[in-house]
């Protein structure tokens, strides 16, 4: 650490793409940088930005509540990484007189598109029980067992029809499956824009082969698809997640998959990440599990990096704060 120098922490880059994926030489040269990999939390967190003058946030991975910067008498930049951060008090911060900037997002609504559709056919195809079972040395199953899925011809119903659910209705309508939607303030004209048609949350859940989840978490949708509405799902049903984990009642959800209904769980976002070792879901055996994987892509984590070096610096040579917020 050198004396006279700002101090910059960064949290959270769990992928270690950062500093891969720009150059930091001058910062470094400026400041004192310090990059945490693992996450932190309670006295670990605040004792690893005490003295930080700057502190970058990998999206919202660490909440930054106006408890947590009252610790932080030091604290004079933060940035965050994407377009919006839910889980930052930006009244706390405004009321220190902190600003606050962030970076471009880059094409993280065409990704989590990609990984909602490589979950849900890998699911569909069993993919990970057929891979597991070629490595354990066999050929098919022993038991008479239900066979992969077909999804032409079947309905797939999306929860939410923003800029993702509306290219994961793309794809649906491409692979010949009948795409039905419903969100709080969707209409009849809105799903036909799109190509798909709308109805009540109880038809979508009763009816679908496939579930997939695709909007905001507000008061009113936090835990939409509680244990009386996951009752409603087919048994050999599909539930995919890969938008918020506040959507599903989890608890309700872990007792719905032990009964059957939905008969498989596709999720990519939890309650805690990383996902505890001792969370119920991993011992499921209906459920198939990614590390949050909906914005991880090269092209996203180069934004991410061009976009924090760029703030700093300007920070560093007292310019004007790109991106600002406010």
């Amino acid at each position: 650490m050198s004396l006279g120098k700002p101090r910059i922490v960064v949290l959270d880059d769990w992928e270690r793409a950062l500093r891969r994926l720009a150059d930091w030489q001058a910062i470094d040269g400026q400041a004192d940088v310090t990059v945490h990999h693992e996450p932190l939390i309670g006295a670990a967190l605040v004792a690893a930005l005490a003295q930080a003058d700057a502190i970058v946030l990998m999206r919202d991975r660490t909440p930054f509540t106006a408890e947590l910067l009252a610790q932080l008498p030091k604290l004079r930049y933060l940035v965050f990484t994407g377009t919006r951060n839910a889980r930052l008090d930006l009244a706390a911060l405004a009321a220190r007189g902190i600003p606050v900037s962030h970076t471009e997002f880059g094409p993280s609504k065409d990704s989590t598109c990609e990984l909602t559709w490589a979950l849900i056919l890998a699911a569909s195809k069993q993919l990970a029980s057929h891979t597991r079972r070629l490595r354990e040395g066999q050929w098919r199953s022993d038991a008479a067992e239900p066979l992969p899925q077909t999804l032409a011809g079947q309905r797939l119903g999306l929860i939410g029809l923003g800029e993702i659910g509306a290219r994961v209705a793309r794809v649906g309508n491409a692979l010949g499956m009948e795409v039905v939607t419903w969100s709080p303030r969707m209409t009849v004209e809105r799903a036909q824009a799109h190509g798909v048609g709308f109805v009540p949350l109880d038809e979508l859940l009763a009816t679908s082969s496939v579930v997939s989840l695709h909007m905001v978490v507000t008061p009113a949708t936090r835990h939409l698809l509680n244990a009386e509405r996951l009752a409603l799902m087919q048994p050999g049903c599909l539930l995919v997640n890969t938008s918020r984990a506040e959507l599903i009642d989890t608890a309700a959800l872990v007792q719905a998959l032990q009964q059957g209904c939905p008969g498989l769980a596709v999720l990519d976002v939890f309650d805690v990440e990383p996902l505890p070792l001792d969370a119920p879901l991993r011992q499921l055996p209906n459920v198939l599990l990614t590390p949050h994987l909906g914005f991880v892509t090269e092209q996203v984590f180069q934004r991410f990096a061009a976009g924090v070096t760029e703030c700093l610096q300007a920070w560093l040579d007292g310019r004007l704060l790109v991106r600002p917020l406010g």
